[in-house]
């Protein structure tokens, strides 16, 4: 079991009970699940930056990255339906809760001039997004190898429809948000 699952099972479940106040479990915030995308604007031009990208995201996650393809034709951004224009993983499970815990305890203390994460990201449902300048940040990826730096956005889906409830639930699990 993950380290992360288990303090949750362990320590933040009791935590959250007293919190929100509610005796039932089954009733409590949990995450589903986390999706990692990364959208490749140069894919146009070089289509071997796909690849790369899929490659590295792979080694993020810890799982193969599924290439994501145009649905529609957009004549001003030069895009035909069907090409290849960035890359994806969602993560469940044990996976999910290992890759929270090496993004909150590796990946966002490794950031330039970093300060917190931005609490009103929220979606309204209960889901949180954040954006991730450069993968360099990972130490998976070796810099030797990387020919060019790529962002990607990191979405935390959760059972709630409160985004305080949610917000409770990624600050026990350490995410480190910033003050308003």
């Amino acid at each position: 079991m993950a380290r992360l699952q288990d303090r949750y099972q362990k320590e933040i479940v009791p935590q959250l009970q007293t919190k929100l106040g509610r005796p039932n479990v089954l009733s409590l915030p949990r995450l589903q699940k986390i999706v990692i995308n990364m959208g490749v604007g140069e894919a146009l031009t070089d289509k071997d930056r796909v690849k790369q990208a899929a490659d590295q995201l792979t080694q993020i996650a810890g799982q193969r990255a599924q290439v994501t393809k145009a649905r529609r034709a957009i004549s001003a951004f030069r895009l035909r339906e069907g090409n290849e224009i960035g890359c994806r993983v969602t993560l469940r499970g044990r996976r999910m809760y290992e890759f929270l815990d090496r993004l909150v305890s590796v990946a966002l203390p490794r950031i330039r001039d970093f300060r917190g994460i931005n609490p009103k990201s929220f979606d309204g449902h209960g889901n949180y997004s954040l954006g991730l300048a450069e993968q360099m940040v990972f130490p998976e990826i070796d810099p030797d190898k990387v020919n060019f730096t790529q962002g990607m956005d990191v979405t935390f889906v959760t059972s709630t429809n409160s985004d305080d409830e949610a917000r409770e639930l990624l600050r026990a699990f350490g995410m480190p948000f910033r003050e308003a």
